[in-house]
């Protein structure tokens, strides 16, 4: 499949179910600073800032999702440890942006693949699996760089896989299987084109982040704040992520094993956004190895593993950073760890 668009079932929001994306007020011509030369190997504040259209919200078995689009992106893949600059091409028209969420605890859900195919008169215009990805005003989600044919009225499916990832807590047994929506949506070149577009260059490659996107109706992929999570023993900084350390005395519903729970929640800095798809190794007491990805009602995406003695403190050491395509501002950040220590 290749690569972009959109989805939905359910009625039009429009672009009032984004309220801070049309918060934008400066419009700029098309065409994107370049790239900056000396970023941080950190989070930094992007060259420029654009709004969102929203164009609707659809449910498929255990699965909300949210569409948007915004002007055509670049971004950056990551393997492994490398990154690759993703430039416009001469047929994109838009960047489309979905996310997807449980319903009831409006938690964001990574980790579960995503595709979309367009279609215009019967005809498929777009089919492709889309990049998961980290943005400073939207968090996890999934999206690409996508071709249209032109002004009109299009028929967009989008389907999500079973998630492989461990789920606990009220999500043990839920997210198992694929599901689809589909939905029909206006487009036009001078929609989009009325769509804020904001330069930056007083801020460009500061130390600081975008505030995230209010949604409203739909989440964006943060982390649980600190507070809200449960015995938590410290936090420490590495890579520019800050990784939330804490033991449970108990492993939540769906850990098929008895003894301390140790959980590690990763997020970015200032918008503490979730950090997916990372392999993260701990040692402490009698373990020494690799935790598990894990999606739970309470904790949120973490990485947790059941110990039978914690011992005093736990070396974390992230091994494989997340394995994400990034929206500027991120692509230099979360890139390369050192091992952190915290006391427990």
């Amino acid at each position: 499949m290749n690569r972009r668009t959109f989805l939905q079932a359910g009625g039009t929001l429009g672009a009032a179910a984004l309220a801070g994306c049309s918060s934008l007020i400066s419009t700029q011509p098309a065409g994107n600073p370049p790239v900056i030369g000396d970023r941080p190997a950190a989070v930094y504040y992007p060259t420029h800032v654009e709004g969102m259209d929203m164009v609707g919200m659809g449910e498929g078995g255990d699965y909300r999702f949210g569409l948007m689009y915004s002007y055509p992106h670049r971004f950056w893949n990551v393997t492994g440890s490398d990154t690759t600059r993703t430039s416009i091409g001469s047929g994109d028209d838009v960047h489309i942006m979905a996310s997807v969420w449980d319903g009831e605890t409006m938690q964001v859900l990574p980790d579960t693949g995503l595709s979309l195919t367009i279609r215009r008169d019967g005809d498929i215009v777009f089919e492709e699996v889309v990049y998961p990805m980290l943005s400073q005003r939207m968090g996890t989600h999934y999206g690409a760089n996508a071709g249209l044919a032109g002004d009109g009225s299009y028929e967009v499916t989008v389907s999500v896989g079973g998630m492989s990832t461990r789920r606990t807590g009220a999500f043990e047994g839920r997210f198992e299987e694929p599901a689809s929506a589909t939905i029909e949506f206006d487009y036009s070149q001078s929609a989009r084109d009325g769509l804020s577009r904001e330069l930056t260059p007083d801020r460009a490659g500061e130390r600081a982040a975008v505030d995230p996107a209010n949604m409203e109706m739909m989440p964006t992929g943060t982390a649980p704040d600190r507070d809200a999570l449960p015995d938590v023993r410290g936090s420490a900084t590495s890579g520019d992520a800050e990784f939330v350390v804490g033991t449970l005395d108990s492993p939540p519903a769906g850990v098929e094993a008895a003894g301390t729970y140790l959980y590690v929640s990763p997020r970015t800095p200032y918008n503490q956004m979730t950090l997916p798809a990372m392999t993260v190794e701990a040692a402490t007491g009698s373990f020494d190895g690799e935790l598990t990805r894990t999606l739970d009602s309470e904790l949120g995406y973490h990485y947790g593993t059941v110990v039978d003695s914690p011992g005093d403190s736990v070396t974390v050491t992230p091994t494989v950073p997340p394995q994400t395509a990034r929206h500027e501002g991120y692509e230099t950040a979360f890139l390369g760890f050192d091992p952190m220590e915290v006391s427990l």
